[in-house]
């Protein structure tokens, strides 16, 4: 009889111990613990959050064994992609509480800013993944200005991302009569996530404070953290003295955070493909938007709309040259714009094919043809393609020139047009930046990567072709500058 129980404590042990080590492993979280100094109602059981220490990192949770995860699929629709890598834990209390009932009284709220934000949302996920940002910051021009571009507060911060003027030009924003690159969604959202990163550094690795920073001023939000510490109150966000927009800031991105990735009955998440349906494009001149309008066949008013950067129907004399164009890969090869002043000509050689002729553009099989007026897979040898290569510098792109065209500034920008690039099995930095022709630094540049990282498949990487040498001025136009600026200068 002893020995029949010692041999079921030892199965009764045995089974604890598996059941232990068989929990799933949670997935990293970013924790913004902070204790409510009131009690309010909780969320549903299935999303109320535990409570958590306070962390300073994006750090996974430590366990005794690690599982392997299956790489997720991508998903179709860029919201559900948002949805699945939104990780701030989401705490309860009134002012979320708050904040969730008013989008769900708004249940066109977010379809309607979704039809301000599609043409931009995708590059601005992209630009997050690859600073390796929370995706919670792809939210952020929704709650600061419901994606209105053109928008000014009373402070007179302006854009989707609401930047004043001094924190725009700190962070490399252009502005001058011609241009205001706080009203350029893309040239905008590289400045305010680069202000955010360094806000995040600044206050130890909270985003929340950082986010409070954001708002209402890196020094507002470190006196109302010194002044809790000096009284031995907590210092998280929501027991902070802070002014009403700024105490309303978070939990609006929390609130719509939270809908996000658990949709509720009375809130729509819209749908977006998750690719690109715009596509930047640097003219490498000064140029006229009739002009392009009438080149590319986009309306001058969609190109505008797209492009509200630009307070002038030309583009400034010193730059940006860049323009967003409504059209995706297929349309843009086939345009007339693209064959006149991007399409270049391949040779055949032997053994090529269609498929290695079109991955080494980057270009589908289906779009080589297209581009090409192919019914068939049929090649020859000697044959020429059109492919994603420049041919010539376009011709002017402005209606009147504003000076003589010999007092031109000498430099010329190559034109280029990013394009989007999957990682496959055996591709390095190095056989990439080969096949394109690229410097191998800027690859790395264009994307946030050292020189020697490591490439996963199907990882995206944005490149801009071509990357080509500037052309020289010819000698004789050269010579004849020089003459006439030692006219201009030598006294009479």
């Amino acid at each position: 009889m002893r020995g029949l129980c010692l041999i079921c404590v030892c199965i009764l042990m045995f089974g604890c111990r598996s059941t232990e080590n068989a929990e799933p492993v949670e997935a990293p979280q970013i924790f913004t613990h902070f204790e409510p100094s009131y009690e309010d109602q909780a969320l549903p059981e299935e999303t109320q959050p535990l409570p958590v220490q306070k962390t300073s990192a994006i750090s996974p949770i430590k366990s005794k064994k690690t599982r392997v995860k299956k790489r997720p699929t991508k998903a179709e629709n860029l919201w559900v992609h948002i949805a699945n890598n939104l990780h701030f834990t989401v705490y309860q209390n009134r002012a979320l509480k708050k904040r969730i009932n008013w989008y769900l009284k708004q249940p066109n709220y977010l379809p309607t800013v979704n039809k301000r934000a599609a043409p931009y949302l995708y590059h601005i996920v992209k630009k997050i993944e690859q600073k390796r940002l929370p995706m919670e910051l792809a939210l952020l021009p929704f709650v600061e200005s419901d994606f209105r571009p053109t928008i000014a507060s009373s402070q007179q911060a302006v854009g989707v991302w609401q930047l004043v003027a001094a924190t725009a030009h700190h962070f490399g924003v252009k502005s001058d009569q011609w241009y205001d690159g706080r009203q350029d969604v893309l040239a905008s959202t590289d400045a305010a996530l680069e202000y955010l990163s360094y806000l995040h550094k600044r206050f130890d690795g909270n985003w929340l404070h950082a986010l409070a920073a954001y708002n209402s001023g890196e020094g507002r939000v470190k006196r109302a953290i010194e002044r809790n510490k000096k009284r031995g109150k907590s210092t998280d966000y929501f027991s902070l003295k802070l002014p009403k927009e700024t105490a309303d800031y978070v939990p609006k991105l929390l609130a719509l955070s939270y809908l996000v990735k658990h949709p509720q009955k009375g809130f729509k998440r819209p749908k977006l493909a998750n690719k690109p349906i715009t596509t930047q494009m640097n003219v490498g001149q000064q140029f006229d938007f009739s002009v392009i309008a009438r080149l590319s066949g986009v309306g001058s008013k969609q190109l505008h709309a797209l492009n509200q950067g630009y307070l002038k129907n030309q583009s400034s004399p010193n730059g940006p040259h860049s323009l967003l164009l409504p059209v995706g890969q297929e349309a843009l090869l086939k345009s007339q714009f693209f064959k006149s002043n991007f399409a270049g000509e391949y040779i055949v050689k032997k053994n090529d094919t269609l498929y290695s002729i079109a991955r080494r553009f980057n270009m589908s099989v289906k779009a080589l043809k297209q581009l090409n007026a192919k019914q068939n897979n049929i090649i020859g040898i000697g044959e020429k393609l059109l492919v994603g290569q420049p041919k010539t510098l376009p011709k002017s792109l402005i209606v009147d020139y504003q000076i003589s065209p010999y007092l031109e500034p000498q430099e010329v920008v190559i034109p280029t047009i990013e394009i989007d690039y999957e990682v496959k099995p055996g591709d390095s930095l190095w056989s990439i930046s080969q096949l394109y022709e690229v410097p191998h630094s800027d690859l790395a540049k264009w994307n946030n990567l050292s020189a020697s990282s490591i490439l996963k498949p199907g990882t995206q990487l944005t490149l801009f072709i071509p990357q080509a040498d500037k052309p020289k001025q010819p000698q004789k136009r050269q010579n004849l500058l020089q003459d006439l600026q030692k006219s201009l200068i030598q006294p009479r």
